[in-house]
């Protein structure tokens, strides 16, 4: 019997049909739970203060049933944190608080401040992929709302502050911190014209944390402070507005890294309007005479209906910050 040869034509296209169902396969089945800790530093403290951990989680895009997920995230309370930020996107489901609830229950007490995601107010739908390489994705009127007052609240028992458009102050360890943020501005609900009047509120109120710095001389109330911005999605308008507010360290989430992305090549999509290669991890940004530390998380989760992830396995970020070299 003659056996029937295939072209050089339908071999390649067998082939490269092949490596696309290999590649989905790993994206879907295993990398998509390859859950990884990225370790950085970041020196931004003034001299001699003491380091600091950061825990920064992202786009967990929770659901009920992902308890692997959840028992990984419970298991970063091991490293004992400092300080806990949250750039968004944590649900990912009608019922997806109560995987929150799950995974942050260790932290409480933490000191930790949050800002919104598009996914803490709406729901994932379907969507076709090849859309993101048009631009950023838009909102969908079928989308469910979420209960994004019950996730506050919750964040709220955990003592955790939410920076949605204005500015808050802690002091961790000796050293001061500055911190603002804005509501999720990929759903353009970011507000940066409050940004300056909710800083000069806050110093206004709490010059030195006490009233201590009535009894002193000008030349001596002042004290080495660190400012931080935070951000869901790291559009160039909200970073270049940060750096212009004084910004040492931006924190930011929403690119899921590309979520696919080419080895050599890196991510095809940011799904904002950030450079690719800035898509994630820790980078500066600059705008005119000034620049701020960028840290960019792929985040944790994807969205129901796409969950796969190639080349960019989700994370979290443990960011220790430690004194400045000048």
């Amino acid at each position: 019997m003659s056996k029937t040869r295939l072209s050089p034509a339908a071999s390649i296209a067998l082939a490269i049909g092949a490596a696309g169902a290999a590649a989905f396969a790993w994206g879907s089945l295993v990398e998509r739970t390859r859950w990884t800790l990225r370790r950085v530093e970041v020196p931004v403290l003034p001299t001699g203060a003491t380091p600091i951990r950061v825990l920064h989680l992202s786009d967990l895009h929770m659901a009920p049933w992902q308890h692997d997920k959840q028992e990984w995230v419970r298991e970063l309370a091991r490293l004992e944190p400092d300080l806990i930020v949250d750039t968004g996107d944590n649900l990912g489901h009608e019922r997806g608080l109560e995987g929150i609830k799950r995974a942050f229950e260790p932290f409480a007490g933490t000191p930790g401040v949050f800002v919104n995601g598009s996914n803490d107010y709406f729901g994932p739908v379907v969507k076709n992929p090849l859309r993101y390489f048009a631009g950023p994705s838009r909102h969908r009127p079928d989308a469910i709302s979420l209960d994004i007052a019950a996730l506050h609240a919750y964040f709220a028992e955990l003592g955790w502050q939410d920076l949605d458009n204005t500015a808050a102050v802690l002091d961790l360890k000796g050293t001061h911190f500055e911190l603002f943020g804005v509501d999720d501005p990929h759903k353009g609900y970011d507000r940066l014209d409050l940004i300056t009047a909710a800083i000069d509120e806050l110093r206004a109120d709490d010059p030195l944390g006490d009233e201590s710095w009535l009894d002193e001389t000008p030349e001596v109330v002042t004290r080495p402070t660190v400012t931080i911005g935070v951000a869901h999605a790291p559009y160039q308008r909200v970073l270049n507005s940060f750096v212009n507010h004084g910004a040492q360290l931006i924190f930011a989430g929403h690119t899921h890294g590309g979520q696919v992305c080419v080895p050599g090549f890196g991510a095809l999509v940011t799904n904002c309007d950030i450079p690719r290669r800035q898509v994630k991890g820790l980078s500066v940004w600059r705008h005119g005479l000034r620049s701020a530390f960028l840290n960019v998380s792929a985040g944790l989760g994807t969205s129901i209906f796409a969950p796969v992830r190639f080349a960019c396995p989700p994370e979290a970020t443990l960011v220790t910050l430690v004194p400045s070299a000048y």
